[in-house]
């Protein structure tokens, strides 16, 4: 009996060795199987406790030490069975080799003792699952590395050495040891092959070099590549009963920015038709557009919602209902979200996915959201920003400066905040007011009153009305008490603040307060009141806009020093070093007086005497352009056709060019920059072909900063606007050499200040890091580079060529 049994296991070892390697690991798997029956059967037989699972290592096993050295002896055969399985995983094709494994293999089977497994089979149940699991690896790696050769792409999976993936070979190797721990990449077509990685590794993520032989070979994942559709025209919309469905209900704030839609309607349909006869039916592309309000989820915590009916802040709600408006009116195909699930159905991310990153094409041209949505985007449905960032728009209050938002550049410089560091182009982040060039200006609007409304406001003024900027109870706490009984010696005073109950204790007895009052009924109390008086909170809000736009000068607090992230609270951990010196920057700087005044409130003095010249100014209605709903329009529309940071922008080198002779053009050498009549700005010469780009460079003026000076305030003093679009065209040595500049050393630098150059040390640098080309960076040891460029009136976004 026992030499038939030998006789028998020598057949198999036999027949073994000639099997293909992938049939030794079908036999493998049926071992296996056998060994899990046996598991379940010992489970029926065996005295298990209540709550016991089959697959549950009991912590204690019947049958004293013999039953221990048995356990001991099965778990140490495991071990064995799992090292062989290791080296079966890398098999080769010399069929000495397989024998010679195969025979170790065999060797281990045999010392296998089964006496006693059904009771004790329990203890190890787990480490056989964990052998399946590495069976069913080895026998898909076996599989595709033998497509592998067949196709010939073996020997092109090799991991690259390139130094612009240096991430590549540190992620296959985790790749190789973890890529069984997320179900996300066997979905994406990872089978524990080399290949497999470096295709997951270059086209789902962003890690690795496209392979070159992929472009003959099967998709890499499940998607496919769709045929790209035809573009389609976007056609001017003055019905907007379908964004307010879409829109939705269910949250106050919602209902808030569906009222503010249905209240400018007709203004909208004005500026529609106003716009499209400006533009002269050009063509538009339309485009497909995902908006996903990321603070009013509940996923973000929603504070904002319940505030809407107690005094809490409206701005963001009023910029994301007039964006929503905007880009509707402009004709594009828009999907908006206000939940992650509702993102996660748009972006069409299959059912327990996780958070496996978006592959394929993006279903949208754009996608706007905030700083909330673009943590959700990362944490739900891990989008790729490497791959799919350039699609992005962040609507960001406050902005976003380079040093900021370059993520190695903020960590080691001192720069990291909790809102930065995403990497994106920084004309990328829109922000509520144009206060920061770097970023994209997008806005938002208010009431434009035509002119029988105007007359009709300054006919009604009362001269000796004024309504304070305070929503809320605590803008009314501390040190206001001073300025306030001057106001209230010239004139009657009012208030908005909301109360439930009784009237809040922090406002004088001397104040009439209204309560929080409906949008129209504000409307009506500034169109009668002279002046609207701001506590120095909340910044850069749209009510003083709407105050001037009524008929009111708008009074505020002047910051000495100015308020920033150094020193104040309110900017502490925001990405900008940007410095405010009023409550509201624009209105001082771009309407200024007699429309606003700027005052120091703790100078009794000089509060009353601007309170006196207050009574006496008359003034009209106003309202900036660009705060008009035709002013919004124009400007999201040119940014939709114009600002594209999805193509590769290619380094302008300065020596492809060449200047155009007037002597049968021909063609001979030329400086790029030339000097501009009456001015002391250089601009782009007339006689060189200008390189694509948007704004287009007939609206660059190069100009030098002074020492520890910004280039936005340099273009500003001169009258224009940094221009971060044309950094690029002025980072070389032509512009310097244009500009006269001496360089005894010149380097190539990450730096947020550069391009720069020092005059005592006669030193130059130029910009290695597009992402840091900054107008806001400055240094005591540099005067920069400035590309400023001109703009349309009324219209600080956009140059004269721009539209």
């Amino acid at each position: 009996m026992i030499s038939g049994c030998t006789d028998g296991r020598i057949m198999v070892r036999r027949c073994l060795v000639t099997f293909k390697p992938f049939r030794i690991f079908v036999v493998g798997i049926g071992f296996f199987s056998l060994c899990f029956l046996m598991t379940s059967l010992g489970g029926q037989f065996s005295a298990k406790r209540l709550g016991d699972s089959p697959f549950t290592i009991r912590t204690e096993v019947l049958g004293g030490m013999e039953s221990r050295g048995v356990l001991r002896k099965i778990s140490d055969m495991l071990e064995v069975i799992l090292k062989r399985m290791d080296s079966l995983s890398k098999l080769d094709n010399t069929s000495t080799t397989d024998a010679r494994r195969l025979d170790e293999l065999s060797s281990a089977i045999n010392r296998f003792q089964p006496a006693g497994l059904v009771e004790r089979i329990q203890a190890i149940a787990q480490n056989v699952s964990n052998m399946a699991i590495r069976v069913e690896q080895i026998l898909q790696n076996s599989v595709v590395q033998g497509r592998a050769v067949r196709d010939g792409t073996s020997s092109q999976c090799e991991v690259p050495r390139d130094p612009h993936y240096p991430e590549c070979p540190g992620k296959v190797d985790w790749m190789r040891a973890r890529w069984t721990s997320d179900p996300c990449y066997a979905f994406y077509g990872v089978d524990g092959s080399d290949c497999s990685f470096l295709i997951y590794l270059s086209e789902v993520e962003w890690f690795c070099p496209p392979l070159a032989w992929r472009n003959h070979s099967s998709p890499p994942t499940q998607h496919t590549q769709p045929a790209k559709a035809p573009k389609r025209q976007a056609a001017f919309r003055t019905d907007l009963t379908v964004l307010l469905d879409q829109v939705g209900t269910g949250k106050e704030s919602l209902s808030f920015m569906k009222r503010r839609i249905r209240r400018l309607a007709q203004q909208w349909a004005t500026a529609a038709n106003r716009l499209d006869a400006k533009l002269e039916q050009r063509w538009r592309d339309q485009k497909k557009i995902l908006v996903h309000v990321g603070f009013l989820t509940e996923e973000s915590g929603d504070v904002f919602s319940p505030k809407v009916l107690k005094g809490g802040p409206l701005g963001e709600m009023v910029q994301w209902a007039d964006i929503l408006t905007a880009l509707h009116v402009l004709g594009h195909n828009m999907k908006i979200s206000m939940s992650v699930k509702e993102l996660q159905g748009f972006l069409g991310v299959p059912p327990g996915r996780g958070s496996c990153p978006l592959t394929g094409p993006l279903p949208f041209d754009l996608i706007y959201t905030d700083y909330h949505g673009l943590q959700q985007m990362k944490q739900h449905m891990g989008l790729s920003l490497k791959k799919h960032k350039c699609h992005i728009r962040v609507i960001d209050t406050f902005g976003t400066e380079p040093a900021y938002n370059h993520e190695e550049y903020a960590t080691l410089h001192g720069y990291r905040t909790n809102w930065g560091y995403w990497n994106l182009n920084a004309r990328q982040y829109m922000t509520m007011f144009p206060h920061t060039p770097d970023n994209s200006f997008m806005g938002f609007v208010s009431e434009e009153l035509n002119e029988t409304e105007k007359r009709s406001i300054q006919q009604n003024k009362v001269n000796n009305m004024a309504v304070v900027y305070g929503k809320e109870a605590s803008m009314w706490k501390q040190g206001k008490e001073g300025f306030l009984q001057i106001l209230h010696r010239y004139m009657e005073v009012h208030g908005t603040v909301y109360y439930e109950t009784q009237r809040p204790p922090e406002v004088p007895a001397f104040v009439k307060n209204h309560g929080l009052l409906p949008q129209h009924e504000l409307q009506q109390l500034l169109r009668k009141a002279k002046l609207f008086i701001g506590f120095g909170f909340p910044y850069e809000g749209p009510a003083p806009l709407e105050a001037i736009a009524n008929g009111c000068i708008f009074l505020q607090p002047k910051f000495h020093p100015p308020h920033s992230s150094l020193n104040h609270e309110f900017f502490r951990g925001k990405p900008t070093s940007r410095e405010v010196s009023s409550q509201h920057p624009y209105a001082e700087q771009y309407i200024g007086k007699p429309h606003v005044m700027t005052v120091d409130y703790n100078n009794s003095l000089e509060f009353d005497t601007a309170i006196r010249e207050i009574m006496r100014t008359k003034v009209k209605p106003y309202l900036p352009y660009e705060y008009t709903c035709e002013g919004m329009l124009e400007r999201v529309h040119a940014y939709i056709q114009h600002q594209d940071f999805c193509a590769p922008e290619t380094p302008f080198m300065p020596t492809n060019l060449s200047k155009q002779g007037s002597a049968g053009g021909s063609r001979t050498p030329g400086p790029l920059f030339v000097p501009l009549p009456n001015s002391t700005a250089l601009g782009w010469s007339s006689s060189v072909t200008a390189p694509t780009a948007w704004p287009p460079l007939s609206s660059l003026r190069l100009l030098v900063s002074q020492e520890d000076q910004s280039c936005v305030e340099a273009c500003q003093s001169a009258g224009f606007v940094c221009e971060p679009a044309h950094f690029r065209i002025i980072n070389n040595k032509e512009a310097l050499r244009g500009l006269e500049v001496q360089c005894d050393v010149m380097d190539s630098e990450i730096n947020h200040v550069l391009p720069a150059f020092s005059v005592v040390r006669q030193e130059c640098g130029l910009q290695r890091e597009p992402l840091l080309f900054s107008c806001a960076g400055h240094s005591p040891k540099y005067r920069r580079l400035c590309p400023c460029r001109d703009f349309r009136r009324g219209q600080v976004a956009l140059c004269r060529d721009c539209l």
